[in-house]
């Protein structure tokens, strides 16, 4: 089986405008794309989210989530930091929401049901084929987000633990090299 596309910055921009434009949940599908692409959480972690993950007991967007053992594929506690930006867009997803009590589901499908992975799952790629990305997955925003930390600097040990990664090998695996990466580091002699 391939491996999920990583997408470009403009993929990712007209991820982002398709489904802001065509979407009935704007902010939730937004928010739940997002959490894939910039912070790296898989789909079924995503799914498994609740208000209190990632609101304060005062109601404040928090900086850092704490993943719950039972919540990751590897069945170990991770702590998520959470850039500003995405902090932003989580605030405006939660004061969108109805149901803020801390012990509900922070994503809910249109039937007011909580998502299971495989539902998330194919909600993404529903909204990524709207978008027209050929060969994008649900766990594109996972690959997407380490290939661009790694592009950056962030070295593979970093990424590991951020990734939740047992073995450098497997995070290894998850980066793309592209031609803009290779031109740059030939320009660092």
């Amino acid at each position: 089986m391939a491996q999920a596309k990583t997408l470009t910055k403009q993929e990712l921009k007209r991820l982002l405008d398709v489904t802001r434009g065509g979407s009935r949940y704007v902010e939730r599908d937004v928010t739940m794309l997002l959490l894939t692409h910039w912070c790296g959480l898989r789909v079924g972690e995503v799914a498994a989210l609740r208000i209190g993950d990632v609101v304060d007991e005062r109601g404040a967007v928090k900086s850092e989530i704490v993943l719950a053992a039972a919540m990751t594929k590897s069945k170990r506690a991770r702590r998520i930091f959470v850039p500003k930006t995405m902090q932003q867009q989580l605030k405006r997803y939660v004061s969108e929401l109805c149901q803020i009590s801390r012990e509900h589901y922070l994503f809910s499908t249109q039937k007011n049901s909580h998502f299971t992975a495989n539902t998330a799952t194919q909600h993404l790629q529903r909204l990524y084929a709207r978008a027209g990305i050929v060969g994008a997955t649900s766990h594109s925003g996972r690959r997407t987000w380490l290939t661009e930390l790694s592009s950056k600097g962030v070295g593979v040990r970093v990424l590991a633990e951020m990734a939740g990664h047992a073995s450098i090998q497997t995070t290894q695996r998850y980066i793309d090299v592209n031609d803009e990466q290779m031109r740059r580091a030939a320009e660092l002699i």
